[in-house]
């Protein structure tokens, strides 16, 4: 049988992890604003909660990520020149399109560090898990913007008449470089000194028997 029990110890890092998304949300630590979207360094504490937690502390980490996202849409936290946009719009939809992102992000990387770590150290799973926090971010993110906003006069405006693959990727552009690259080194190092900490212990890398 599988054993979900988390130690104190994890349990402290996850609340650490979300106290940080908290102060990087209502601070400009954890946003660098450049025209409608934002850099986000939120994506990193949701990676090392997946890494320490599994998929259960990343859909926590991911969650609280996508809850203040959402209310920058309406001042709480920072504004969001898009985000405000979007619930002028359609204030459901906007919130769909910023939460469930960044929830289904956190529960997918505590796969993927489990998946990656079959196969390779600690450092290489931590810095992949690093790279797809913030890869599949963005991805979810863009796709419930096309998908639930995409028809909408602001974001056709946006996409400055490009189809949607290249207007999309005109969005994001250095944005997301610049995201997939820091949150791939920093969650790596980081990896590897909880590691060191035996925080990543082997129960939550290897697939036990039902």
């Amino acid at each position: 049988m599988k054993n979900n029990k988390f130690t104190t110890a994890q349990l402290t890092l996850l609340g650490l992890m979300i106290a940080i998304l908290l102060v990087m949300s209502y601070t400009p630590l954890g946003y660098l604003n450049i025209g409608p979207l934002a850099i986000s360094f939120n994506v990193i504490p949701v990676a090392i909660s997946a890494i320490v937690l599994g998929p259960v502390g990343g859909a926590v980490a991911g969650g609280v990520f996508g809850l203040t996202s959402f209310l920058q849409c309406i001042g709480v936290g920072g504004t969001s020149a898009m985000g405000v946009m979007l619930f002028s719009i359609n204030p459901f939809l906007a919130f769909v399109q910023r939460f469930i992102p960044r929830l289904l992000d956190g529960i997918c990387l505590g796969y993927i560090f489990r998946g990656v770590r079959k196969v390779s150290n600690t450092y290489v799973a931590c810095a992949v898990t690093g790279f797809f926090s913030a890869f599949l971010n963005t991805l979810f993110f863009m796709s419930a913007l096309v998908g639930l906003f995409g028809n909408t006069e602001y974001v056709q405006n946006l996409m400055g008449g490009h189809n949607v693959i290249i207007g999309c990727c005109l969005m994001v552009g250095i944005n997301a470089v610049c995201e997939m690259v820091s949150s791939t080194i920093i969650t790596g190092a980081i990896g590897a000194a909880l590691s060191r900490a035996h925080l990543i212990t082997a129960a939550q890398i290897r697939t036990e028997a039902a």
